[in-house]
């Protein structure tokens, strides 16, 4: 990749050439060696119904930190990568595409149907596939896996036979959530619920045998008026005592239902009264089945009413609704309607309200696999992060319900069960297709026409993924895998069903770690959505900026399981971060001598570690925060505080590397003293490279790109061993930093006087017990702070206070800059003012938290301790400045 580097840095003509390479080499691809403990994640298979969006973005990039991370450590590291069919949403999305072309699903047929799904498939999971790659997600395509894979599909088979065998799974006519457009079953999970404005209908039910009378009820679906099976009442309600055991006679229909008292009914909901019915409210089904009421459902698959609701039959829902109440009216029946805000249950794929509905299902029984769920995070085998989300799943398991798990829909993982039309038995089988019947052998049968739910095989993901269920090489090594990343809003979806099914399959929890992020929102905290215009493309991102610069707005902008707001000036500024960079490398290849080469940087390394009295205080110090640096960061990482290992980096390159290091490193480079340029010449290299290295995993391809140009070992940096820290150097950190500080000072009041940049002004210094330290280091304040070397004095003491100079206090050194000529002295004496002012207000809140007893007696002895040496450091730079301004009286 040559030594020249390009002015600037495009990552256009960078990320996609670079991403090739590092395929085409097969970096991705671990190599298994049963001498070590591979690290693996499976990827969250993106659903096959459109492009990647920023929520896919994050968990890429989260995921790919720590891929890398382990890579880089030693470790054979597997990312396994694939694409989820998403059964509901991907008939849902095609059946928009083929209603274009004057189609419909029923017209097309299944076949015809599952012919265009296959297609979408095939052309989407290869679009997502290189979105991915776009995104620079470092995972194994020789490993990818799709969930309608012929091996997928057959684990899928052996699972639902398992559960069959052992009595797990079961088929009977239950309540369930409808979605009339969908044409199919929903599990609760499925169900979004939404607060809408709505009506509240108070109906009269004319009383059985007397005239007159009547028992008021508050429905607000006054449609399914006509599949109520009884009246119900609270048994402590005194209004309706008498009531109890009487019959009501159903409006519209006049069937005869009885009034009853159950413990469920809310007095204070309308009148106290609520009708029943069972076959479409899941609190009514529940009453329904403790008073053995009989349940009747009115619904039709596409939301219509059926035979049982008598003259509505055929109507729309809401068009019975409208006809049914104009009739309650008429009939006098009709007490009132008040406006009501309630929560209605949505499909989550097309929105269409839900009707919960009795129907034929499929179920698993969930309880016997939810308790070894349960135990396995209780035990810590499984931990989530943030911890506050163990909480929040042990509440949903432990109150979980049988999960829905058949669909009537097409495109899906058949149930593997048939019929037998001739003796009527059920046949369940391993197979794809089945010859005849297992029971009496006939070949007249016919299989289930239900699909499964999409999370049953998602939920088998870790390990079908590894050839379960054979005996892979790839299971016996990489299963179980290592981290789970995903969102929190799949917890329950998806995360406690691998939980589930991968302990009942193998045996084996399918994951050490759940790691959750947050959703992002825009700059305001708004959530995205097409509605109100603020959905970010991450594509259209990556153009502009690039994925480094995406990836690591995202990454240092996230805490674990706490929702982000993402601006584009977030994404702006990491691309200015990688512009910072480029243009660094660049100055330190610029500045190396002709023929400088990675032995160079070995050599003067092993020689300054073995003799650190070769180096200055500036270079001490550099190394020493680079290695304070590394062992923080892999700290930070090894605890999953990516974003702050990222914003650590930040600092430290932008900050100490570029802005101090760098500017430092002028000094030498550019004297006489070849041999002292060399070594900051090599210092410069060490550093960066490594640093390079640190940052790979949140920006791997400008890292990668700059690592290319930079003397190194190895072919690449994607596989270059991750640093590890040498001894800090306390004394160095110790001594540089007050000058440093000094200098920030300086910079500040030329800032502050308008001193132009180029102007050199004279300073005098009292350094104390520390002159001979700050002389050594005078050609860096010289050239850092604008100071003119002839007048540049730097003293143990000072007899005398100059006089008309702007003092500055730093760390035990005193600064005076001298004014003549540079300020305004009036304006000089009010700063000194205002800063004695400030310094008493904190020299009074000091002295009176000290006074305190309480504070002394329960707060720790370092915060007291603390406290005291901020009031004796505020007491004395009171008394220095207070001097100053005297002198200037």
């Amino acid at each position: 990749m040559g030594q020249e580097m390009p002015k600037t840095y495009d990552h256009r003509t960078v990320e996609q050439r670079i991403y090739a390479w590092w395929e085409e080499r097969g970096y991705f691809t671990p190599k298994i060696d049963y001498s070590k403990k591979p690290f693996v994640i499976s990827m969250p298979p993106p659903n096959v119904t459109g492009g990647l969006h920023l929520g896919h973005a994050i968990t890429a990039a989260l995921q790919d930190l720590m891929i890398r991370y382990h890579r880089m450590k030693g470790d054979p590291t597997l990312w396994l990568p694939g694409e989820d069919h998403a059964s509901i949403a991907a008939q849902y999305v095609v059946e928009k595409e083929i209603a274009k072309e004057g189609l419909t699903r029923e017209g097309l047929g299944r076949e015809k149907f599952l012919e265009r799904v296959w297609d979408w498939m095939h052309r989407y999971r290869h679009v997502i596939a290189q979105q991915h790659r776009r995104l620079g997600t470092s995972c194994d395509w020789t490993r990818e896996r799709f969930t309608m894979d012929e091996g997928l599909a057959r684990a899928v088979r052996e699972a639902f036979v398992r559960l069959f065998n052992k009595g797990l799974i079961y088929r009977g006519n239950y309540l369930v959530n409808w979605c009339p457009r969908c044409g199919t079953a929903l599990s609760d999970l499925e169900v979004e619920h939404e607060e809408e404005e709505s009506k509240l209908y108070y109906v009269r039910y004319p009383l059985e045998s007397a005239p007159g009378e009547y028992i008021t009820v508050a429905t607000t679906r006054p449609e399914t008026i006509l599949g109520d099976t009884a009246v119900a009442v609270h048994p402590n309600d005194e209004r309706y005592r008498t009531v109890v055991g009487r019959i009501a006679i159903l409006p519209a229909l006049h069937r005869r239902i009885p009034i009853i008292a159950d413990e469920s009914v809310d007095p204070e909901f309308g009148t106290g009264a609520v009708k029943v019915t069972p076959g479409h409210d899941p609190t009514d089904y529940e009453i329904g089945q403790r008073h053995h009421l009989p349940i009747i459902n009115i619904m039709n698959d596409d939301g219509t009413l059926n035979e049982n609701a008598g003259p509505y039959a055929g109507q729309d829902r809401y068009v019975a609704r409208q006809n049914l109440v104009a009739d309650l009216e008429k009939e006098g029946l009709l007490v009132k309607i008040e406006p009501y805000l309630h929560a209605l249950g949505h499909c989550q794929r097309c929105h269409t309200v839900i009707e919960p509905r009795v129907s034929l299902q499929w179920f698993v029984k969930i309880k016997p696999l939810a308790e070894p769920a349960i135990a396995a995070v209780r035990d810590g085998r499984i931990r989530f992060i943030p911890e506050r989300f163990a909480k929040v799943y042990f509440n949903w398991m432990e109150n979980i319900r049988d999960w829905c798990i058949s669909r009537q829909l097409w495109w899906g993982h058949r149930i593997p069960v048939w019929y037998c039309d001739d003796c009527g038995q059920m046949s369940v089988s391993r197979e794809e297709t089945l010859a005849a019947c297992q029971k009496c052998g006939s070949q007249n049968i016919h299989q289930d026409p239900d699909i499964l739910d999409t999370w049953f095989s998602s939920g088998l993901w870790p390990f079908s993924t590894l050839g379960w269920p054979d005996d892979t090489e790839d299971l016996r090594y990489f299963y179980p895998t290592d981290v789970m990343e995903t969102a929190y809003d799949i917890l329950f979806f998806w995360v406690a069903r691998m939980i589930m099914l991968g302990l009942e399959m193998t045996g084996q929890i399918p994951f050490h770690t759940v790691y959750l992020h947050g959703l992002i929102r825009d700059e305001y905290g708004q959530k995205m959505s097409k509605s109100k215009g603020n959905v970010v493309d991450p594509l259209v991102v990556i153009e502009d900026y690039g994925a480094d610069a995406l990836r690591f707005a995202l990454l240092t902008g996230s805490t674990p399981g706490n929702d982000m707001k993402l601006s584009m000036q977030k994404v702006e500024g990491a691309r200015n971060f990688a512009n910072k960079l480029w243009n660094a490398a660049r100055f330190v290849i610029s500045n190396l001598d002709e023929g400088y080469s990675v032995e160079d940087t070995n050599r003067l390394a092993a020689l300054w570690k073995e003799r650190p009295e070769t180096l200055t205080l500036p270079d001490r110090w550099i190394l020493s925060r680079h290695n304070r640096l590394i062992a923080d960061v892999t700290r930070l990482i090894e605890e999953y505080q990516f974003g702050e290992a990222g914003r650590q980096i930040y600092e430290f390159l932008w900050g100490e590397f570029c802005d101090w290091y760098i500017e430092i490193a002028k000094v030498p480079l550019y004297g006489e003293d070849k041999a002292a340029a060399r070594q900051t010449q090599a210092i410069l290299v060490y550093v960066l490279e490594r640093t390079l290295r640190l940052l790979h995993p949140f920006m791997p391809f400008v890292t990668e790109e700059i690592w290319q140009h930079l003397p190194h070992e190895g072919k690449a940096l994607i596989i270059a061993p991750w640093p590890e820290p040498d001894p800090l150097d306390e004394a160095a950190e110790e001594e540089m930093t007050p000058i440093m500080e000094m200098i920030r000072a300086i910079r500040n009041a030329r800032a502050e006087y308008d001193v132009e940049p180029t102007r050199a002004i004279a300073a005098i210094i009292a350094a104390g017990q520390k002159r001979d330290l700050l002389v050594s280091q005078k050609d860096i304040l010289i050239r850092l702070a604008r100071i003119d070397a002839a007048q540049l004095h730097i003293e143990q003491e000072l007899l005398e206070k100059p006089p008309k100079a702007l003092a500055l206090v730093v760390r035990g050194y005193e600064v005076f800059l001298p004014l003549a000529g540079l300020v305004d002295i009036e304006r000089e004496r009010a700063r000194l003012t205002g800063e004695l002012e400030n310094l008493e207000k904190e020299i009074a809140r000091a002295e009176k938290l000290l006074a305190n007893p309480n504070f002394r007696s329960k707060a720790p002895a370092e915060v007291v301790n603390k406290e005291q040496t901020k009031l004796e450091d505020y007491r004395q730079r009171y008394a220095k400045l207070k001097e100053r301004l005297q002198s200037l009286l």
